[in-house]
C-alpha cells in the first residue's frame, strides 16, 4: 500500500501552508524514488528541520532537493545529507544550510556514487572546522568546480586553500569563490582530462552495442593522494572505473585519448563479466599463483572478445605497449616482466627474449585449446608457472608489485564469491516497472487493486479513454497531472552584488485545455485585421538571392555601368567607380519565443472602445493567436509559452506550442484554456525561456515578453530585488546572442522597464485594446 500525503495532517500543519504546497508538488517524484520507510523519513526530516526554527527556506530547499538526490544515487544519500545538515546546524547559518541542500542534486549528479558523495560530506565537515568562511563561496561554485575536477582534485584544491589562508577570513572567501589567481591556478593544476560522469552514458551504450546487454558502471575516486587513481574493478555486478582519466601515451609515442582509455577499461571488465566464472579454488591459491591466474585469465577473455570484435585488438594493443617493454636487455623489475608477458599473450607478433614470456605463451596455448574444464587447465598452468618463479631469482610482493596497465582491472572478481543474483535491475534491487498494453475487455475483467500506488510493478494501459458509469473518464477522476523534473536557476541579489546559486525552481507544467472553437471564432471576428496582416506579411523581405548594383567591390561587373564609366573617361569626365554587382543569399534564420505573463493581474477588466469590458488575459490570448497566424504564414519557427510563480520554489512554465509542433486545434485549445493566477517572477521565466531557445541552431533568436506589470512575487518585499534580477537575466541572454523585447501594458512602466530591457528593447502600449493588432505588426517590423 502506497503512502498518501494526506495521511500525515500533523506534519503538514507543522510545515505551514507554503511548505505544504511545495511538498505536494514534489510528492509525485518522492513517491517514485523513495521506499515506504524512505518516504516516512523524508517527511520526518522536513518536520525536524522546521522544528530547528531557522526559517522556511531551509525546509523548502530540503523538500525539493531530497528526491533529486535520491534519484541520482539512492535514498541512503538523503539520510546522510540530512545527518550532515544537523551536524552543520551549530556551525553555520541557515542560508548556508539552504545552499547546501540546494546544491546537493548537482553534487550527486556529478559524483554519481554514494561513496563519493560521502567523501564530499566529509570534505565539507573538514572545511567547516578549518576554513568556515570558505563553505558558502565553495557551495556557490560547486557546479563549476565539479565540472573540472574529481572529488580528489576538489579535496586537494580545498586543502591548498585551507593551508594558505587558515587565519585570513577575507582571503578564504576570495579563494573558495574562485576570485583569486592562486585559486584558478590550483584549479587548473588539478583539472583532469575527461570525467567519468561526462562519458558514462556513452560507455553504457558502447557496451550495450558490443554485447547486447546492460552493464552497470560506477565511478571510484582513488586520487585523493595520487592523480592516477585506483585500478578498475568489478564488485557486486558493478564495473567500477576511475572517476577521471587523462590522455595516455606509450613508449612508441602513440597517444590514446581518455575516452578510448575508458572504452578499453570498460570493454576489458565487460569481457570478464561475460566470459569469466568464479572458481572456489582461486580463493585458496597462493599470491604467486593468483598473479598467474590473473595474467592468463586476462589474456583469455581478451582473446575471446577479440574473436567476436576484432576492433578491440588495436585499442588494447596500443595501451599494452608500456615503457617497460622498451629496454628488454636490462635487468627488469617484476612489474615490467608482468606487463611484458601480458603484451606477449595479447599480441602474437610481439617479440621478447625473456624466458618466462615463452613459458607463459606455451601455457596460454594449452589454456585456449581446452574445450571443457578450462579452469582445470588454467589452474594447473598457473601452479606450474608459480613453481618456476619460486625456483628462479624472480621476487614478487603483493603490495609493491602492481601492474602498470592503465585499463585492466585488479581481478578481485575472480577470487571473490559472487553475491546474490538480482532478478531485476541491480540499481533498484528488484524488478523494473512494466507497462502492459491491454484491450478493453482485459481492463474490465481485471481485479481492481485499490491499494496499488506509484510503485506498482505492472501498469496497464488502454489505447483509448476508459469511462466510468457516470460518464467521466478514469483519467479525469483519478489521473495525476504529469510533473516535470525541477530545473534550478540562480538569482541576482543587487544588495550583495552576488548570485544566489540554484535559488529558483522552475517546473514545466501542462496547460489546461479549452475549446479551440473559441480561437477560431475570435479569428473570424478579427477578419479585417487578419487581411491587413497578410498585406504586411507579403512585404516582409523575401528569401533568396539578392543582387545589389552600384558597388565598388562587387562579385561581378555591371556591363551597363562599365560602359557608362568608359564613356565618361573618353569625354574627360570623372567616371562613377561603382561598376560592380554584389550577390548575397538572404535567409530568414530566426527563432522566436512569445512569453506571456499569466499572473493574477491579467484577470483585471479593462474598458475598450470596441468590445466593452474585457480582461487583459482575453486581449493577450487574441494577440497570441494573431501572432501565431502571422508566423505560420511567414514560416519562422516559433514557440508560445506562459508563466506565473508562487514564490521562488514554484515558478510554473507552460508550453502552448513547441518549435517543432504544428499549429493545430491542440495548440488553439491550450490558448483557449489560458488562466491568470499567482505572481510574476520574471527573471526565472526568462532564464528558462533562454535555456530552451539556446538549444536552437538559428542565427538570430528573439524573446517577445508580453506583460501587464513589473516583476513581483509573494516571497519578495523589496520591489527593486526582482527588477535587478530581471535586468541581470536580460544581460545573460544578450551574452548568449538572444535578444529580449518587452511589450508592457502597464501605463506606468516607463520608469522601470527601460532600465531593465534597454532603451530600444521595450514598448509601452498606451491603448491596451490595440494589443491584438500591435503585437504581430511589431514582430514584422522588428524582423524585416
Amino acid at each position: 500500500m502506497s503512502i498518501q500525503l494526506a495521511d500525515y495532517p500533523e506534519i503538514l500543519e507543522d510545515l505551514g501552508p507554503h511548505a505544504s504546497e511545495v511538498l505536494e508538488s514534489n510528492w509525485h517524484e518522492a513517491a517514485r524514488v523513495f521506499g515506504r520507510r524512505g518516504l516516512e523519513s523524508y517527511l520526518q526530516g522536513a518536520s525536524s528541520l522546521k522544528a530547528l526554527g531557522r526559517g522556511s527556506d531551509l525546509v523548502l530547499a530540503f523538500i525539493e532537493s531530497a528526491p533529486q538526490v535520491a534519484r541520482e544515487i539512492g535514498e541512503q544519500a538523503v539520510f546522510e545529507m540530512l545527518s550532515m545538515a544537523i551536524r552543520m546546524f551549530s556551525k553555520t547559518s541557515a542560508e548556508v544550510l539552504a545552499l547546501f541542500f540546494t546544491s546537493a542534486p548537482v553534487v550527486a549528479r556529478r559524483l554519481g556514487e554514494l561513496e563519493l558523495f560521502r567523501g564530499y560530506l566529509l570534505l565539507l565537515d573538514q572545511l567547516l572546522a578549518q576554513a568556515p568562511r570558505g563553505v558558502r563561496p565553495m557551495l556557490g561554485k560547486i557546479e563549476v568546480l565539479l565540472e573540472k575536477m574529481t572529488l580528489g582534485g576538489l579535496r586537494r584544491w580545498a586543502s591548498w586553500g585551507i593551508s594558505a589562508y587558515r587565519n585570513d577570513f577575507n582571503a578564504q572567501v576570495e579563494f573558495f569563490g574562485l576570485e583569486t589567481p592562486q585559486s584558478l591556478a590550483v584549479l587548473q593544476q588539478e583539472r583532469r582530462g575527461v570525467l567519468f560522469i561526462d562519458v558514462q552514458r556513452r560507455l553504457i551504450m558502447y557496451l550495450r552495442a558490443l554485447w547486447g546487454r546492460d552493464f552497470f558502471l560506477r565511478p571510484t575516486s582513488g586520487d585523493y593522494e595520487t592523480r592516477e587513481g585506483y585500478q578498475p574493478y568489478i564488485e557486486n555486478y558493478f564495473i567500477h572505473v576511475p572517476d577521471a582519466y587523462d590522455d595516455a601515451e606509450n613508449a612508441q609515442g602513440e597517444k590514446t585519448s581518455a575516452l578510448e582509455l575508458y572504452r578499453a577499461a570498460a570493454a576489458h571488465a565487460a569481457a570478464h563479466v561475460v566470459f569469466s566464472k568464479h572458481d572456489p579454488r582461486f580463493e585458496l591459491a597462493k599470491p604467486l599463483q593468483r598473479l598467474w591466474i590473473g595474467i592468463l585469465e586476462d589474456a583469455r577473455v581478451e582473446h575471446l572478445a577479440i574473436q567476436k570484435f576484432p576492433g578491440l585488438f588495436p585499442l588494447w594493443q596500443h595501451l599494452g605497449r608500456l615503457p617497460a617493454c622498451v629496454d628488454q636487455a636490462a635487468e627488469p623489475e617484476t612489474v615490467a616482466i608482468m606487463d611484458r608477458i601480458s603484451m606477449a599473450l595479447l599480441d602474437a607478433e610481439y617479440v621478447d627474449p625473456h624466458p618466462f614470456v615463452a613459458k607463459a605463451r606455451e601455457a596460454f596455448v594449452r589454456v585456449l585449446a581446452a574445450e571443457e574444464d578450462v579452469y582445470d587447465v588454467l589452474m594447473a598452468a598457473a601452479e606450474k608457472l608459480a613453481e618456476d618463479c619460486e625456483n628462479s631469482s624472480w621476487k614478487y610482493s603483493v603490495q609493491k608489485d602492481q601492474s602498470e596497465s592503465l585499463y585492466r582491472d585488479d581481478n578481485r572478481y575472480l577470487w571473490t564469491t559472487p553475491g546474490t543474483d538480482w532478478s531485476g535491475d541491480p540499481l533498484s534491487g528488484g524488478q523494473a516497472q512494466v507497462r502492459k498494453y491491454v484491450n478493453i475487455m482485459e481492463m474490465i475483467n481485471a481485479v481492481d487493486v485499490e491499494t496499488a500506488g506509484d510503485d506498482a510493478q505492472e501498469v496497464w494501459v488502454l489505447a483509448t479513454e476508459f469511462y466510468d458509469d457516470d460518464g467521466l473518464t478514469f483519467n479525469e477522476k483519478e489521473g495525476k497531472v504529469p510533473v516535470s523534473q525541477p530545473v534550478n536557476y540562480s538569482e541576482w541579489d543587487y544588495q550583495t552584488q552576488l548570485e544566489r546559486p540554484l535559488w529558483v525552481t522552475v517546473y514545466e507544467k501542462h496547460p489546461k485545455m479549452g475549446d479551440p472553437a473559441e480561437i477560431n471564432t475570435m479569428l473570424e471576428q478579427q477578419k479585417p485585421l487578419v487581411q491587413r496582416l497578410r498585406k504586411l506579411i507579403e512585404a516582409v523581405q523575401p528569401q533568396g538571392v539578392v543582387r545589389t548594383r552600384k558597388v565598388e567591390d562587387g562579385d561581378e561587373i555591371d556591363i551597363n555601368a562599365a560602359i557608362l564609366a568608359m564613356t565618361d573617361i573618353r569625354m574627360g569626365q570623372q567616371p562613377d567607380p561603382r561598376i560592380g554587382i554584389r550577390t548575397r543569399l538572404n535567409i530568414r534564420d530566426l527563432s522566436v519565443m512569445l512569453l506571456v505573463d499569466l499572473s493574477e493581474s491579467t484577470n483585471d477588466l479593462l474598458r475598450t472602445r470596441s468590445e466593452g469590458d474585457v480582461s487583459v488575459l482575453h486581449l493577450a490570448r487574441e494577440a497570441t493567436a494573431l501572432l501565431a497566424e502571422a508566423l505560420e504564414r511567414i514560416g519562422d519557427p516559433y514557440m508560445l509559452c506562459g508563466f506565473d510563480s508562487n514564490g521562488r520554489h514554484d515558478v510554473e512554465f507552460y508550453k502552448f506550442k513547441d518549435f517543432d509542433a504544428p499549429y493545430d486545434d491542440k495548440v488553439k485549445g491550450r490558448l483557449a484554456g489560458m488562466t491568470g493566477q499567482l505572481s510574476t517572477r520574471m527573471g526565472a521565466a526568462l532564464r528558462h525561456a533562454g535555456h530552451l531557445l539556446d538549444q536552437r541552431a538559428s542565427q538570430k533568436k528573439l524573446i517577445l515578453l508580453l506583460t501587464d506589470g513589473e516583476p513581483a512575487d509573494n516571497d519578495v518585499r523589496d520591489p527593486q530585488y526582482l527588477r535587478f534580477d530581471t535586468k541581470k537575466a536580460v544581460e545573460e541572454l544578450s551574452r548568449k546572442g538572444i535578444r529580449t523585447f518587452c511589450l508592457s501594458l502597464d501605463p506606468y512602466a516607463d520608469e522601470y522597464v527601460s532600465r531593465i530591457f534597454g532603451q530600444r528593447n521595450y514598448l509601452v502600449l498606451d491603448h491596451v485594446d490595440k494589443l491584438p493588432e500591435k503585437l504581430p505588426q511589431l514582430y514584422i517590423s522588428m524582423t524585416k
